[in-house]
């Protein structure tokens, strides 16, 4: 038999914080560094984790020219790549005005020369260059109405890539005849390098009437000049284009590696542990629901092994906003799931974002337990109408349980666990 941990929130805290360790850019860039070059070395990138990255490259190189983007905040020392910050989720004109630096500096390349691409999430907003007839406003607004459309992200990235001059295998193409290769740390379901940041250095065979099918699905408003650039849009680099004949692709860290490495460490421990995948997407609410009855159902097993059951998943979740308050999928992922558990004893959830922001507030996600819901409502939070007006930050802030690490630099997407003690 084996005691259930006596701190869970702490034990669940431990283990996410071992998620984001395996992924840090100072441990995984090095080993995935190719050979340099007769050439020039150029360093590109974009995404929240891109300055710990190009940290990582010259910590294995010495100082290194390039440009890399990241979000405000994220800055790291380094002795030659410019590091330009811009904003995220919705951009900015720094990142537009830092993204047309990157591609003049890639312009004129040789053919032996090789440009280092490094790739995160958050790469499709800091990584800005709108298509032609387009403004910074318009893309502002479009990128607005997908975060708050509930549409998956491939989906937006769909419409990202044709909408941009940078996306979509475009900074590829940008270098040729130079060889590519990109580093990317992976935040997308399936961690499909085309998705990742939109896909700067891959090749894309979606059209821009797929786009235009995107919005119309998701019942996305956007600007008149944006579905005008998308009706009258020239496709992205498909795939099999001359100019990424020497591009390559290597996903240096990904959410399975995490969930794997927290695991381990929680088997170590004696925990029974069921990963249910690193993929899961879907509505955050309904996503908490679901696990939730399952946490319940394993309650009796847990009992009759004496052995403490942990469920993993990591992936993305997403976010119909129906109202005003300050949420994210994780957050939104816990308050729906205390509301699921309702108290059940014994079982403890937490979700985060495994790079330290969730959706709209500087906090990585939130832990809940037995006695959430009742914190809560005792300090005169009300969990059921906190979760219809998409407020779950607030509701935690006056709770107990929010969970804020500051930046981590990296982004291997969301971090999900549910407990269940043997004497739930």
């Amino acid at each position: 038999m084996t005691a259930a941990p006596s701190d869970p929130p702490a034990f669940l805290r431990r283990l996410f914080r071992e998620a984001v360790a395996v992924a840090d850019p100072m441990r995984v860039v090095a080993p995935h560094l190719p050979g340099r070059p007769a050439g020039r070395t150029l360093v590109t990138g974009a995404g929240k984790a891109s300055a710990r990255m190009a940290e990582a490259v010259e910590a294995a190189w010495g100082p290194c020219k390039g440009l890399v983007i990241t979000r405000y905040g994220y800055v790291r020392p380094t002795r030659g790549i410019e590091i330009a910050e811009a904003a995220h989720p919705v951009p900015d004109a720094a990142g537009v005005a830092a993204t047309e630096r990157m591609l003049a500096r890639v312009a004129g390349l040789a053919r032996d020369d090789l440009v280092l691409a490094l790739i995160s999430g958050g790469g499709s907003a800091l990584l800005c260059a709108p298509a032609a007839g387009l403004t910074l406003d318009d893309k502002r607004a479009v990128n607005a109405a997908l975060l708050a459309s509930g549409a998956a992200i491939g989906a937006m990235n769909v419409v990202r890539k044709h909408l941009s001059r940078v996306k979509g295998g475009r900074l590829a193409a940008a270098c040729h005849p130079a060889r590519v290769v990109s580093l990317l740390i992976s935040d997308v379901p399936g961690d499909d390098p085309g998705e990742i940041a939109s896909g700067p250095t891959v090749g894309e065979a979606s059209t821009p009437a797929d786009a235009l099918a995107v919005l119309a699905r998701y019942g996305v408003d956007v600007p008149e000049a944006a579905r005008r650039a998308l009706e009258r849009a020239p496709d992205a680099v498909p795939p099999g284009d001359p100019r990424l004949a020497r591009a390559e692709t290597r996903v240096i860290a990904a959410p399975a590696r995490s969930l794997a490495a927290a695991a381990a460490v929680a088997g170590a421990e004696g925990v029974d542990v069921r990963i249910l995948g690193d993929a899961l997407e879907g509505e955050a609410r309904a996503l908490a629901a679901s696990q939730a009855r399952m946490a319940l159902g394993l309650r009796d097993e847990a009992a009759r092994s004496g052995r403490p059951i942990l469920l993993l998943s990591g992936g993305e979740c997403t976010v119909t906003r129906r109202g005003d308050g300050t949420g994210g999928p994780n957050a939104e992922f816990a308050l729906a799931a205390a509301l699921a558990l309702e108290g059940a004893p014994g079982i403890h959830v937490l979700a985060c974002d495994t790079d330290g922001v969730d959706g709209a507030a500087e906090v990585a996600g939130a832990c809940a337990g037995p006695e959430t819901l009742a914190r809560g409502r005792a300090a005169g939070a009300d969990p059921a109408a906190a979760l219809a007006r998409n407020d779950a930050h607030g509701f935690f802030a006056a709770a107990g349980g929010q969970v804020v690490t500051g930046p981590t630099l990296t982004n291997v997407n969301d971090f999900r666990a549910f407990l269940v003690a043997p004497g739930a």
